[in-house]
Formats: structure tokens, C-alpha cells, sequence
């Protein structure tokens, strides 16, 4: 029994939160407004039932008030014509009709209380679903409101994770394009200071600086063989004197 109370609990608390997550606070307090319109409506449709119920006796008792007086005339009548027996009659009949008056005043009373208390009831009643309809307004604006700031909030929040996104990718690529510049000025000191050959020179023009350097060289061996050669050519030869000694 408990456990089965305790299930009966929890669909109750999902179906109230499912009701709350689709419920519009606004349509709900429209709802409300138009159950008390109608309310006012037939208070006002009362107070109007028991204004006709009052004319329509205000009616009546003028009739038999009227008819109360008609017999007294006519007992009066009959009375000085010697007609006692007519007399007594309309007497009899006017009594009757004083007491219907009577009875018609008393009703009559009942109506007018009845239709002051409906009266005054009906604009109390309409006085509290005006201040309702002010504060129905109010609340509406309220929600409108705090449902366009939520939205924009949402909005601002998705933006700011985005843009967290993409600060952090520009960190990166200033990160990386700091190392790049590191990096070509470390090359730069190498390649000035000759400790790291300069990959950046043609392969042409290091050929050709070769070839130079190779023809500059063999001149030089030429330039020495042919001095070499005179000076063989102008030494004498083995075993002769070097010149014609002077007589002294």
C-alpha cells in the first residue's frame, strides 16, 4: 500500500511539472479574468431579475391598492343606498385586498433588500475583477519582460561561451605564431653568426663560386711553373763556374 502511494506520488509530482513546464502564466491569468467577467455577469444579471421581480409587485400592489380604494367607494355607495348587504360585501372584499397589499409591501420589502444587497455585492465584485484586470496587466508586462531578459541572457551566455571558444583559438595561433618568429630569429643569429650554412643560397651560384675558386687556384699553379722554369732556364750548368772571374 505505501509503495504503491509513493508511485501514485511521483506521477502526480511528473504530471505538476509537466503542467508547470507547458503552462503560459499569462493565458492562466486571462482564464481567470474571464471566469470572473462571467461571474459579474450574472450577479448583474441577478441584481436585473430582482429589479423586475420589484416592479412587477410594485405593480401589483398599485393594482390592488387601486381596487382596495374602488371598494370602499363602492361600499359607501351601496351603504347610502340602503344596500348594507352590498356594503358588507365590498367591506369583506376590501379587507381581503388590504391584506393581499399587505402581503405584496412585505414582498416587496424582501425585493428591495435583496436587490441592494445584489447591488452593492455586484459592485464590489466589479471593483475587485477591475483591480484584477489592472494586476492581471502589470503581471503580464512582468512576465513578458523577464521572458525577453531570460532569452536575451540565454542569448548573451552562448555568445560568451562562443567567443570563450574563440579567444582561446586566438591565444593558439598567438602562441604559435610566436614560436614561428622565435624560431626565424634563432636561424637568423645562426646563419649570420656561419654556424649554420644558409640553405637559402642557389645551388647555381655555389657551382659557380666553385668553378672560380678552382680557376683562381690553377692560375696560381701556372703563375709558379713559369717562374719556376726561368729560373732553371738562367741557372748554368752542373759543374761549370757561374761567371769569368776579373784579373786583379
Amino acid at each position: 500500500m505505501g509503495l504503491a502511494r509513493r508511485i501514485a506520488d511521483l506521477f502526480r509530482a511528473k504530471a505538476n511539472k509537466a503542467l508547470d513546464a507547458a503552462e503560459d502564466p499569462r493565458e492562466t491569468l486571462d482564464y481567470s479574468y474571464s471566469r470572473q467577467l462571467d461571474l459579474l455577469t450574472r450577479v448583474r444579471r441577478g441584481v436585473a431579475d430582482v429589479a423586475t421581480s420589484r416592479k412587477r409587485v410594485e405593480l401589483q400592489l398599485a393594482q390592488v391598492q387601486g381596487s382596495a380604494e374602488k371598494l370602499e367607494g363602492q361600499a359607501r355607495q351601496a351603504l347610502s343606498q340602503g344596500a348594507e348587504d352590498l356594503a358588507r360585501e365590498a367591506l369583506a372584499r376590501r379587507t381581503a385586498a388590504l391584506g393581499q397589499a399587505d402581503d405584496l409591501r412585505s414582498q416587496l420589502a424582501s425585493l428591495h433588500d435583496e436587490e441592494d444587497r445584489l447591488t452593492l455585492a455586484s459592485r464590489r465584485l466589479e471593483a475587485k475583477v477591475d483591480a484584477f484586470r489592472t494586476q492581471k496587466e502589470v503581471i503580464k508586462a512582468s512576465y513578458t519582460a523577464a521572458e525577453a531578459q531570460t532569452r536575451i541572457n540565454e542569448s548573451v551566455s552562448g555568445i560568451s561561451e562562443e567567443m570563450g571558444d574563440v579567444g582561446m583559438a586566438v591565444q593558439r595561433a598567438q602562441d604559435r605564431t610566436a614560436e614561428l618568429q622565435a624560431r626565424a630569429g634563432a636561424l637568423d643569429e645562426l646563419l649570420a653568426s656561419g654556424a649554420l650554412e644558409d640553405a637559402t643560397r642557389p645551388a647555381a651560384q655555389d657551382e659557380l663560386q666553385a668553378r672560380l675558386d678552382e680557376a683562381g687556384a690553377a692560375g696560381q699553379v701556372d703563375r709558379e711553373l713559369e717562374r719556376m722554369k726561368r729560373e732553371l732556364e738562367a741557372a748554368p750548368p752542373a759543374g761549370e763556374p757561374r761567371g769569368r772571374e776579373e784579373p786583379s
